[in-house]
């Protein structure tokens, strides 16, 4: 279900209204927060000081926060020179980019900015990033820690700045065409022009929203601007073991996001699945179980491994469209409705071949693993189709 979304609670002056024609050059800054009151006035207070007069620019705070920080900006807002709006998300689905994809679905503006609430972004770059995209015509404008003139300076021990540049390598390897001319994506400060996104394309998890926009949205032009990464000005980092799954599974979810990619994930899922589906029959068979029960026995361990990696790393963003009981029904229907074709298969393969039951069962696994494929996304996670309305007739 849908979390419910609070309408953006407008401080200040009058904010740019969506449904407005965006003038020309005009800016909406959007910035996630959580639990960031400490930061916020002084953020405020150097944008004030950067942006220039003739920006029309607007920002909007995507707060996700337990404290007062929505609080703290109403106060701070009321001496700003540009609109500040705020929108509290009670049910903050996808993190920090969920937070950013709220905000770009509220922006009518020719240009978003993302930044960090923090202050490790400088915010006297702002209307760097936007003319840099204006002078060059790009699409989407990086603040980068790797160009000369940049660096990752605020990165607090060698422990993150390790962290950091093991992830940069690894994107740029899983995606090297995606992220051609990106040379910091890992960046959470970039402008792109409005024109570029579509909000209902993006499926963020995590934090990592430039990342998600690029592989996603393909921008045809890319400019970068080099910018030293800051301390931050108070608070401690929101970066936790936990943020660095989702980032992993953030990453198995893009990877995977066309149908070769899906069928290759799926089959290392499924070889992954050997483990729990061989030990189990072997487990059974020593036990003194006959091969074909154990065979049905031992095919629910593998099915629940299968569902769980899959649920997690393939259709991540296919979820929604049923419920969880539901989508594990079929699943472990298809699964051993598979059984169908393959326990005749080793009857087979023992009997008639004289092969060992083990490598039987892990020869008829792989037989049928394409069917499994197309059976399971077809029936599991695909959109329901929509209801048909019944076609009123004339006087009814």
């Amino acid at each position: 279900m849908e979390p419910e979304r609070a309408a953006p609670a407008r401080l200040g002056s009058t904010g740019l209204d969506a449904t407005e024609v965006p003038a020309p050059g005009s800016v909406t800054l959007i910035i996630p927060t959580f639990n960031e009151a400490a930061n916020v006035a002084e953020l405020l207070r150097r944008l004030a000081g950067s942006l220039p007069a003739h920006l029309p620019c607007e920002v909007l705070f995507v707060d996700d926060s337990t404290d007062d920080t929505p609080a703290v900006i109403e106060k701070a807002a009321s001496g700003c020179p540009f609109p500040v709006a705020v929108l509290h998300r009670e049910h903050p689905e996808g993190g920090l980019g969920g937070a950013v994809v709220e905000g770009i679905r509220r922006a009518a503006s020719d240009w978003i900015v993302v930044m960090d609430a923090d202050l490790q972004h400088p915010p006297h770059l702002v209307p760097e990033l936007v003319g840099e995209g204006e002078r060059t015509g790009a699409d989407l404008v990086v603040a980068s820690r790797y160009l000369p003139g940049g660096s990752r300076a605020g990165l607090a021990g060698s422990y993150r700045v390790a962290v950091s540049r093991g992830a940069t390598w690894l994107t740029k390897g899983l995606f090297p065409r995606a992220l051609r001319g990106i040379s910091d994506p890992m960046s959470g400060f970039f402008a792109m022009r409005r024109s570029l996104v579509t909000a209902d394309a993006l499926h963020p998890l995590g934090y990592k929203i430039l990342l998600e926009l690029a592989v996603r949205c393909r921008p045809a032009e890319v400019a970068e601007v080099p910018f030293v990464f800051q301390d931050r000005y108070a608070g401690a980092s929101k970066s936790t073991a936990r943020e660095g799954l989702r980032f992993l599974a953030h990453l198995a979810a893009l990877r995977s996001a066309s149908p070769a990619a899906r069928m290759i994930g799926f089959g290392l899922i499924g070889l992954s699945g050997f483990v729990p589906n061989l030990a189990g029959l072997w487990m059974l068979t020593h036990a003194g179980m006959h091969y074909l029960p154990a065979e049905i026995l031992a095919n629910q361990a593998g099915v629940l491994w299968n569902f769980v990696l899959i649920e997690a790393l393939l259709f991540r963003d296919r979820r929604r469209h049923r419920h969880w009981a539901d989508r594990i029904g079929r699943f472990a229907l298809l699964a051993n409705a598979d059984l169908l074709l393959r326990i005749p298969l080793i009857a087979v393969l023992v009997g008639r071949l004289g092969m060992a039951v083990v490598p039987a069962t892990a020869l008829a696994l792989v037989t049928t693993f394409v069917l499994r494929f197309a059976a399971t996304e077809a029936l599991v996670y695909l959109p329901r189709p929509p209801r048909r309305t019944p076609r009123r007739t004339a006087g009814s």
